[in-house]
């Protein structure tokens, strides 16, 4: 198709991507703990020893309640410490916007984590025939005799 200098294609999911890359890395990095973000729902990165390793989103529960999780997850596990571990969030009102931010943390960084199984809430995790994840075998669970 000839270059048409009249035309013009809305790029939302850029200018979705640039602003919420923008907010999430001038939000203030802190050490995950269980309580360190608001009952609110909003997205979240965690970065292990400064790499950025994981983005979600807290939708249905709060960025308090997801963070406090992947916090017990990670505490619980070999081969990691949770002082390894800082996060930053942004919180965003709309359900729609959660899910694009998301998506555009996703997209921009591509987090190792993302394809590991680490943020999964898996149906039947621990039963016959169930894949172990990348995460789990990675980081077994502390303690575990289990495979």
């Amino acid at each position: 198709m000839p270059h048409d200098s009249h035309h013009f294609v809305f790029e939302i999911d850029r200018a979705i991507r640039t602003q919420v890359v923008e907010k999430l890395e001038a939000s203030p990095e802190l050490k995950l703990s269980e309580s360190i973000a608001p009952q609110l729902k909003g997205v979240y990165v965690l970065y292990r020893k400064g790499k950025l390793v994981y983005a979600g989103k807290a939708l249905h529960t709060t960025l308090r309640r997801r963070l406090a999780e992947h916090a017990r997850k990670i505490a619980g596990r070999d081969n990691l410490s949770l002082t390894e571990i800082t996060c930053r969030f942004l919180t965003i009102d709309s359900d729609w916007f959660v899910r694009a931010a998301e998506d555009a943390l996703i997209t921009n960084y591509k987090p190792l984590w993302n394809l590991s199984g680490f943020g999964s809430h898996v149906p039947g995790k621990g039963r016959p025939g169930i894949r172990v994840s990348k995460w789990d075998k990675d980081f077994p669970l502390r303690n575990s005799n289990a495979s």
